[in-house]
């Protein structure tokens, strides 16, 4: 790059969950790789993608949910000022916005935006793994995909004496998760098991409406733990760092403890892992049969929990 000569300047639009973004950072760090010196931002959810300034994938973040924001959604709408100003600093605008009748894009076109990319969200049964899916549509700009694995390189944040196996016995979907009362015997099991570890519970906001939280707090009183409860996600991956295996279902949080780098021993039950599964060469996949893991039982499901910690020499 020229000295003085302007640094180019990359945006993308990402919605969706924790799960949905962390399966677009190969996507995002393939531009951040091929496009030399740019500077990369994420105009989304605001506490979800921070995670991608946290994997030094992006430099900067925005809010998607902003008032203004709602503008480009309107047909031949007036943009602000200020925000055609914003688009208009990007060399090139990647979204993957649902955008089924081109208003994003035609408002895109109307603002100025120099070189605009139309990513699709939606990820088919038929097409591979996610990552993969996701980006494939940066083909179109002669960038391949060779690395599908996300990463997020946060500094552990230690959280006991002890070494740490984390659990999160949710997910966005009742249908993906085995039975709580399982989770609560897989808990006192693993205390009992493996005295020289700790146990993490983690949940967020469903697993509090659902009640699973007040149900395995309650029934785990007799066993030490830590639990952290609807952390910010930035500071959930440091401490998920600092633990020495993760066990949970098809989930974001299955995501993001995989791209920190841990060992994870992910649960499926409905949804196909060759399509979902997370990424990462410390990643082990139980999919029950049936689909349903109301249908795996305990003593099944312990002895996996017990050899996936004993292979990995955890214990």
């Amino acid at each position: 790059m020229k000295q003085g000569a302007r640094r180019p300047r990359v945006l993308v639009i990402r919605g969706g969950a924790i799960g949905d973004f962390i399966l677009t950072l190969p996507a995002i760090r393939l531009l951040r790789d091929n496009i030399p010196n740019a500077h990369i931002e994420i105009l989304g959810y605001k506490p979800i993608i921070e995670l991608a300034v946290a994997a030094s994938i992006a430099h900067s973040t925005r809010s998607l949910e902003h008032a203004a924001m709602a503008r480009l959604f309107v047909p031949e709408a007036v943009i602000d000022a200020a925000l055609r100003d914003y688009f208009r600093s990007f060399n090139l605008v990647v979204s993957y916005l649902f955008d089924p009748d081109g208003i994003l894009r035609s408002n895109m076109e109307m603002i100025g935006v120099k070189t605009y990319l139309e990513a699709s969200h939606q990820v088919t049964s038929d097409g591979g793994h996610a990552t993969e899916q996701l980006a494939r549509p940066l083909q179109r700009l002669a960038m391949f995909l060779d690395d599908p694995a996300p990463r997020i390189a946060v500094a552990a944040t230690a959280s006991g004496n002890k070494p740490l196996i984390a659990l999160h016995p949710g997910s966005g979907s009742l249908k993906k998760n085995w039975p709580v009362e399982n989770w609560i015997k897989l808990g006192m099991d693993l205390a009992a098991t493996f005295p020289e570890r700790e146990i993490a519970l983690i949940t967020g906001e469903a697993e509090a409406e659902r009640g699973l939280t007040r149900e395995v707090v309650e029934a785990w009183k007799a066993i030490p733990f830590h639990h952290w409860d609807q952390l910010p996600l930035v500071e959930l991956a440091s401490k998920l760092a600092s633990c020495q295996a993760f066990v949970g279902h098809d989930s974001g949080i299955s995501h993001l403890a995989a791209a920190c780098g841990l060992p994870c021993l992910i649960f499926f039950g409905p949804t196909d892992p060759a399509v979902w599964a997370p990424r990462g060469a410390e990643v082990r996949v139980y999919a029950d049969p049936s689909g349903d893991l109301a249908h795996l039982g305990f003593e099944q499901a312990r002895a996996v929990v017990q050899q996936f910690i004993t292979d990995r020499r955890i214990s």
